[in-house]
């Protein structure tokens, strides 16, 4: 029952004691979260029987990307976290989720305004008028005549919804999950970028290998339609191999144009993941690296704790369950506790002396009787999302396995195909260099270089493809491990994510 009574302390310690001790034994309802079970694997199936060439492990003390020892590379993948623009993003996605973490929990705590305030009031000839105060008191004025008052006020008033049941925390909960999601979320987009970024570097090295592979072969062509010139100039052969031999010079010519665009496209999309323009890098041609490091893949379990992607999927889980939670508090009623202690007078002058003081102070219940079933369809709906929630944590859990896999088929078949291509570079030379002596000889016609020329290209090119794809590979499957990123990183207070 609401009190109003002078000279009395509002905010006297028996019921803050009593709204304090109903504040902790108050109970959070819901379900209590768990981990979702995922099907997991005992082992990776692609990896069981297969040694890579080139195995290699990331230190953990250094980014994943040291394992290439590329100066270059490592200089372009610290520009990405500091000036990608869809990092940017990301990161303030994860900053507005920690911050609603704070709009949410300061709930948890009472409520204080001060007021002040002067009314000017008057009646009508003969009519008496009533004046409430803003502090709940009603006064009567007018006596048969013109009536003017002016009533000052100040006071606070203050209002706490206590969490009985556990419907703020809950909130905080799942806001805690969504913070914690978002920030995988931004681990996931920071590993997405970087693996890019290597990826069109690997490329772009693979272009200027390719270049160089050209303008060896149109050297050569170049001096092999020199000497076809001469033969003909002597009377030795056609204008026929003249022809052919300007011909293979042309369309390789051609081939190496076509490689300056393709490098031209990865060097543009180096220069947006990096946070600049295409016009403002320019990246010199470099060599290609000779090795491909093939990281251990682990074990399948260690896969939960390892990707972003996943963890992200299991904090919505905990997010979905919280609000199960909150859903549920609705089927209980509300306690509030409001008071306010202020002053009122007709004067300003002595407006703060006790005898001008008035407070209140009183709890208040609220239960909804009926609605039409919506408390109902809000729990059927939050538990719906959690379901959905679980399926989609655990479909994320299939697809990283699924990736895992692919990536170490990948690069074990490429591995394979790269040393038959090899060898198939090998024979290939050397029936070129036997062709070439036979025509020198006057054994065979110059149709016959050209083929076993063009045939040792195309094989040289091949394998330049498949170390390329080797080398994109071996980034995918760092990918698809996590990059070096772990589970834990989530609960560092460099994450900003607050504690439960």
């Amino acid at each position: 029952m609401t009190q109003y009574r002078p000279l009395m302390n509002p905010f006297h310690p028996r019921p803050l004691a009593f709204a304090v001790a109903l504040a902790l034994a108050a109970c959070a309802v819901g379900p209590t979260y768990h981990r979702p079970a995922a099907p997991v694997a005992t082992a990776y199936k692609e990896d069981q029987g297969w040694k890579p060439a080139m195995p290699g492990a990331i230190q953990s003390d250094k980014p994943w990307w040291s394992i290439y020892h590329d100066p270059l590379l490592d200089s372009l993948e610290k520009q990405v976290e500091v000036s990608n623009q869809t990092l940017k993003a990301d990161e303030a996605a994860y900053r507005s989720a920690v911050a609603a973490i704070g709009v949410d929990r300061g709930t948890l705590f009472p409520s204080v305004s001060l007021t002040a305030g002067a009314t000017r009031s008057g009646n009508a000839k003969g009519v008496n008028q009533a004046i409430t105060t803003s502090s709940g008191t009603t006064v009567t004025t007018g006596s048969g005549g013109n009536s003017r008052r002016t009533t000052y006020s100040a006071g606070a008033q203050a209002s706490w919804s206590i969490d009985v049941w556990g419907r703020i925390r809950r909130l905080v909960e799942s806001d805690v999950a969504k913070a914690q999601a978002s920030a995988a979320d931004l681990a996931a987009a920071r590993l997405s970028a970087q693996v890019l970024l290597a990826q069109d570097y690997f490329q772009l090295r693979a272009a200027d290998e390719q270049m160089r592979l050209y303008q060896t072969e149109i050297d050569n062509f170049k001096t092999a339609l020199t000497i076809t010139q001469n033969q003909v100039k002597a009377g030795i052969t056609t204008l026929a191999d003249v022809y052919a031999a300007q011909t293979q010079l042309e369309s390789t010519q051609a081939s190496a144009v076509n490689v300056q665009l393709t490098r031209a496209k990865f060097e543009h999309a180096i220069a947006v993941l990096i946070g600049k323009p295409p016009s403002e890098l320019s990246i010199d041609q470099g060599s290609y690296p000779a090795t491909v490091p093939v990281v251990p893949a682990g074990v399948p379990s260690a896969l939960l704790e390892r990707r972003p992607d996943i963890a992200a999927a299991e904090r919505s889980v905990a997010s979905a369950n919280a609000l199960v939670g909150v859903a549920e508090a609705a089927w209980f009623p509300s306690l509030t506790l409001t008071g306010s202690y202020g002053f009122t007078s007709g004067v300003l002058p002595g407006l703060l002396n006790a005898s001008n003081s008035l407070w209140s102070f009183g709890p208040s219940l609220a239960e909804n009787v009926f609605n039409g079933g919506v408390t109902l369809s809000q729990n059927r709906e939050a538990r719906a999302n959690y379901d959905g929630a679980v399926a989609s944590y655990r479909q994320t859990v299939l697809s990283a396995f699924q990736s895992v896999e692919d990536a170490l088929v990948t690069l074990r078949v490429l591995e394979q195909q790269g040393e038959l291509q090899q060898s198939a570079v090998e024979d290939a030379r050397l029936s070129e260099q036997l062709t070439v002596n036979q025509y020198k000889s006057g054994i065979v016609a110059y149709s016959s270089v050209i083929t076993v020329q063009t045939t040792r290209l195309v094989d040289e090119i091949n394998l330049l493809s498949i170390q390329s794809q080797q080398r994109v590979s071996s980034v995918d499957l760092i990918s698809q491990l996590g990059g070096g990123w772990d589970a834990a990183q989530l609960d560092q207070a460099d994450r900003g994510v607050p504690s439960h």
